[in-house]
C-alpha cells in the first residue's frame, strides 16, 4: 500500500498517497482548483498561474498543479489572497481576449467563461487596443484562433509528449507569443491531432467538421464505445435532433485514457444515414409486405419448420448480446455454422506516448466477441468474399448486420429460408424472405469485447426509427419460441443468457461490467450447439 500523507485543505482533513499534488488532493473533497496548463496526461509547466493556492508557512503562493502534499500541510484554496490571485490572472487573460462568446464553438463549455463568471471582475479595465492574430488553418481538422489563446501550451505538449510528433511550438515572445506549426503541411498526416481540440480550455482550437454546427448546451452526452476498431475506446456520443453531432473521448485509464484517434472521431455519419429499415418485411410470390412483429415472427417460425440446417453470417459490428442470441437461435433450429467478416488495416497506428492505445488492425469493435460465441472469420481484409459456403446453402440462411455488398443476386437463392436482420437498406435485404429491422449500437444498450477481452457497455443515445428493435430482442424471442431459454426483456437479460451459453462470459455480470468494463475469464468454450 502506498505511503499516505495527511493534510488539511480548506478546513477538511485529507489523506492521499505520497506524491499527490495539491490540485489532485483537493479533488478528493470536491474542490476543483481552477487551472489551464495542467492536464493529468501530460507534464505540468505551472505557467498559467491560475492554480496558485495559499500554503501556511510558505513564503509565497504555490502552484497547486506541481506542489506535492506534505504531512501536516494546511492549504487554502478560497482564501482572500488566493481569490485575489485568480482575479488578477483572469483579468490578464481578458486583456487581449476578443470576447466573441456568441460566435465561439466553445461557448457553454469554456473554462474561461466559467472561471470569470465564478471569480472574475465584473467589469474590465483595459483601455489599450487588443492584439489581433486572426485565424490560422493548422491542417487536418483544426482551426486556430490566436486571439482567444491563453498560451497554456497543452496542444504543444500533446503533440510533443503524447503523439510525439513535434509539429506545434510557441513562436515569438511576450504579448506577441502565438502557437504555430513547424512545417508547411501542419497537422496533415497525423492521426491523433483531434485531441488538441478536446484539451484546449478555451475556443482557440476548434474542429472544422464541427464548426458552427451546434451549441454545447443543445447537445446530449451519452456514454458509448467507439466502433471503428477493436481497441474499444470509451467515448461520449453528442447528439441533437436525434442525430449524432460529434464524438468525444471519455476517460478510461485502462483503455484509452483521455484520447481517441482521428479515424474513430469522425467515423459516425453512417449512424445518421436516412436509408433505414423501419418495419418487418415478408416476401411472398415475389412481393414484400410490411407486417407487425408478432405476425412476422410467427410466419418465420412456420417457414423454419423442416427447412434444414442453418448457416449464419454475423457482423462483428453486432453486440455480444446480439451474437449470443444468434448463437442460441442457430442451436434451437438444429445447429449450424456462424461466420463473420471484418475489415483490417495494414498496420496499427499507436499513440506513442500512451502505451497500449492504438488504432488497431481490426476495424470492427467486436471480432473478439464473435470468436467467443464460436463464429469463424472468413473473407479478405476488405471484408469481402469468403461466403461461398453460405451463398448456395439450401437450408436456412441468417444474415445479421452484414450488407453483403459484394454478393450477387444468387446469394440465398437456393435457401429454403433467407432471413436478413439489419439496420440499413441494402440489395441483400431486397432478396431476403424476411427482413427484420434492428437498431444500431447508438439506439440501444449492449456490450462489445475489445482486443484484450475487456467487455464494455454502451448506452442508448438515439431513438430507433419506426419499428426497429434490438437484434438480441428479436433473435432471443425466436430462440425462446423454439425452447431455447426465456425471451430477454433487457440487454442485461440478454447478457445473462450469453453467460449461460459461453463459458468465457459466465463469470461476469451486467453490473460487473459497469462504466469501466471488465476483463473476461481465460477459459473459453462454446456450449449449446
Amino acid at each position: 500500500m502506498a505511503d499516505m500523507v495527511n493534510l488539511t485543505i480548506d478546513g477538511h482533513e485529507v489523506s492521499v498517497p505520497k506524491g499527490t499534488t495539491i490540485l489532485e488532493a483537493a479533488k478528493t473533497i470536491g474542490t476543483e482548483v481552477p487551472h489551464y496548463c495542467y492536464h493529468p496526461g501530460m507534464s505540468s509547466p505551472a505557467m498559467c498561474r491560475l492554480c496558485l493556492v495559499d500554503v501556511e508557512g510558505a513564503p509565497k503562493p504555490m502552484p497547486g498543479c506541481v506542489t506535492t502534499v506534505m504531512d501536516g500541510q494546511v492549504v487554502h484554496t478560497q482564501s482572500e489572497q488566493a481569490l485575489k490571485n485568480r482575479r488578477g490572472v483572469l483579468e490578464f487573460y481578458l486583456v487581449n481576449h476578443p470576447l466573441d462568446c456568441p460566435i465561439c464553438d466553445m461557448s457553454g463549455e469554456c473554462n474561461l467563461q466559467d472561471y470569470v463568471h465564478a471569480e472574475g471582475r465584473e467589469h474590465g479595465r483595459g483601455r489599450e487596443p487588443k492584439r489581433i492574430f486572426g485565424r490560422d488553418d493548422f491542417g487536418g481538422d483544426v482551426l486556430f484562433y490566436g486571439d482567444r489563446c491563453v498560451m497554456c501550451t497543452r496542444c504543444v505538449r500533446f503533440m510533443s509528449e503524447v503523439e510525439q510528433d513535434h509539429r506545434l511550438t510557441v513562436v515569438e515572445r511576450g504579448n506577441r507569443s502565438v502557437i504555430d506549426t513547424f512545417f508547411e503541411e501542419g497537422l496533415d498526416g497525423t492521426h491523433w491531432h483531434g485531441n488538441i481540440v478536446d484539451i484546449c480550455p478555451v475556443g482557440a482550437l476548434v474542429s472544422k467538421e464541427f464548426l458552427h454546427k451546434a451549441r454545447a448546451w443543445d447537445l446530449t452526452h451519452t456514454p458509448s464505445i467507439c466502433t471503428s476498431c477493436s481497441q474499444g475506446c470509451n467515448i461520449d456520443l453528442h447528439t441533437r435532433d436525434n442525430l449524432v453531432q460529434r464524438i468525444k473521448p471519455r476517460e478510461n485509464l485502462d483503455v484509452n485514457a483521455w484520447w481517441i484517434c482521428d479515424y474513430g472521431r469522425h467515423n459516425y455519419e453512417w449512424i445518421n444515414r436516412g436509408d433505414r429499415l423501419e418495419a418487418p418485411l415478408v416476401r411472398s410470390d415475389g412481393a414484400s409486405q410490411a407486417m407487425g412483429w408478432g405476425d412476422a415472427l410467427r410466419a418465420l417460425l412456420e417457414r423454419a419448420e423442416g427447412a434444414g440446417s442453418v448457416k449464419a453470417v454475423a457482423s462483428p459490428m453486432s453486440s455480444n448480446e446480439d451474437l449470443g442470441a444468434l448463437h442460441s437461435l442457430v442451436g434451437a433450429l438444429g445447429g449450424g455454422d456462424i461466420v463473420y467478416r471484418s475489415a483490417r488495416a495494414e498496420d496499427e497506428v499507436p499513440l506513442k506516448g500512451f502505451p497500449g492505445l492504438a488504432r488497431r488492425k481490426d476495424l470492427t469493435p467486436n471480432a473478439t466477441g464473435a470468436e467467443l460465441v464460436g463464429a469463424s472469420r472468413v473473407g479478405g481484409d476488405d471484408a469481402s468474399g469468403g461466403l461461398e459456403g453460405v451463398a448456395g446453402h439450401d437450408g436456412i440462411v441468417i444474415v445479421l448486420n452484414d450488407d453483403l455488398a459484394d454478393q450477387d443476386d444468387g446469394f440465398g437463392s437456393n435457401a429454403a429460408l433467407f432471413v436478413y436482420l439489419g439496420s440499413h437498406d441494402s440489395e441483400a435485404a431486397s432478396r431476403a424472405d424476411f427482413v427484420l429491422p434492428v437498431t444500431t449500437h447508438a439506439e440501444g444498450e449492449g456490450t462489445f469485447t475489445n482486443h484484450e477481452r475487456r467487455v464494455q457497455r454502451f448506452s442508448k443515445a438515439l431513438d430507433a426509427p419506426g419499428m426497429a428493435r434490438p437484434a438480441w430482442l428479436v433473435l432471443g424471442a425466436l430462440a425462446a419460441e423454439k425452447g431455447e431459454g426465456n425471451a430477454p426483456r433487457s440487454a442485461a437479460d440478454a447478457f445473462g443468457a450469453l453467460g449461460g451459453a459461453v463459458s468465457a462470459f459466465a463469470g461476469i455480470t451486467w453490473d460487473d461490467v459497469g462504466a469501466r468494463g471488465a476483463l473476461l475469464n481465460e477459459s473459453v468454450s462454446v456450449t449449446g450447439d
